[in-house]
């Protein structure tokens, strides 16, 4: 694959209904992730790992924590002369106002497309965690002659996030014959990821098409209604990890499934860069005890910790418990308080004696800046 010929887009506010209690201030990509990541290092990584040097990342409302951690695009080697990162605000003529769907997005920064010299665009969603190669996505798409190529895993449906293709019938070649939007069903299904690739020619005449006609659903308008006059072919990712971000349960389960040393080696086989925070060691006290944890620098652990995801700057006081959480930076927890399957956003505190407890299938969501 060469990078250059591929323009990449990530779409960093779509299905930020599924997160509402992390996402009220912030965009779908900016919500952190595994102790000191954010949504967005994982599309951003994989596109710069597979050579691209031009990224458009498509914003629409509360993108100021996404500017401040992406910025020029350093971390990810995208601050340079020619390509590099771009930050994509809502725009129309004449006014600058909120898109309502993915087509109108895609429309609005149509000149960002046309000013691009790449042949290929590759799209993708920031609510699905995985570590691909898309050298390898392109090369099969190149290979089969498609029109378009949709990266897709088996597994359960999402349920909490609307317009969901699923690939009912493949043929041998892995062109698509038969999907459906938004399928009711417990089975195991195979499901897009929203991440696709084609020729840049095609999107823009395809978007410019469908916003003509006042149409708003990308998948239903752009993508089934074209089943038969386009060659739309998938890619199996089931081999990665791939955890889809679909609800508050679903994040909470995709975090706590990395404390298992078998899933980070297969999201992790290829570094996932980040903007970082330099920081102090973490401090562990003499009467801490930590077990099966992921801990990131700059915490003060003075209680016990077991199961838990513990971001940067996070305090943890004499005599307090805290298991199976996720604790998002800056968070306090005082003193003798206990702590169970809780989902602390940043600078959230728990004072002295507080008892907190949800459950594994239901856990408690504390929004940012919160004092219990």
């Amino acid at each position: 694959m060469n990078g250059k010929r591929v323009l990449g887009i990530i779409f960093a506010n779509i299905h930020e209904e599924a997160l509402d209690s992390l996402t009220a201030m912030r965009t779908m990509g900016s919500v952190p992730f595994c102790s000191r990541f954010r949504l967005i290092d994982f599309p951003l990584s994989n596109m710069v790992d597979s050579g691209i040097t031009k990224i458009g990342v498509v914003t629409n409302a509360n993108f100021q924590s996404l500017m401040d951690h992406v910025g020029t695009g350093k971390p990810w080697d995208l601050s340079r002369k020619n390509d590099g990162l771009y930050l994509l605000p809502p725009f129309s003529i004449g006014s600058a106002t909120m898109w309502g769907n993915r087509i109108d997005a895609i429309y609005g920064n149509m000149n960002f497309l046309r000013q691009s010299n790449q042949t290929y665009v590759l799209m993708s969603d920031c609510n699905h965690i995985l570590s691909t190669d898309y050298g390898k996505l392109f090369d099969a798409h190149e290979e089969s002659g498609a029109d378009i190529t949709i990266l897709g895993v088996k597994g359960k449906m999402p349920k909490n996030i609307g317009s969901v293709l699923t690939f009912d019938t493949v043929d041998e070649n892995g062109r698509i014959t038969e999907m459906s939007l938004d399928k009711k069903t417990d089975e195991d299904v195979f499901y897009s990821c929203n991440i696709m690739i084609m020729k840049k020619y095609l999107l823009e005449t395809l978007v410019t098409t469908a916003h003509s006609k006042n149409e708003i659903s990308y998948q239903r308008n752009i993508i089934m209604s074209n089943i038969k006059n386009l060659k739309i072919h998938a890619y199996d990712a089931t081999d990665s990890f791939v955890g889809t971000i679909d609800s508050i349960q679903s994040y909470y389960d995709t975090s706590m499934s990395l404390l298992e040393k078998e899933n980070r080696n297969k999201l992790f086989k290829t570094p996932i860069s980040t903007k970082e925070r330099d920081d102090m060691p973490t401090i562990y006290g003499p009467d801490s005890s930590l077990k099966n944890s992921l801990v990131a620098d700059g915490c003060i652990i003075e209680g016990a910790v077991e199961n838990c995801i513990i971001f940067k700057g996070v305090k943890i006081g004499k005599g307090a418990v805290v298991k199976n959480s996720i604790l998002m930076q800056d968070t306090t927890v005082n003193e003798n308080s206990k702590v169970n399957c809780v989902i602390a956003d940043k600078n959230v505190n728990i004072k002295d004696g507080v008892e907190l407890s949800g459950t594994k299938t239901f856990p408690v969501c504390l929004t940012k800046n919160t004092r219990v």
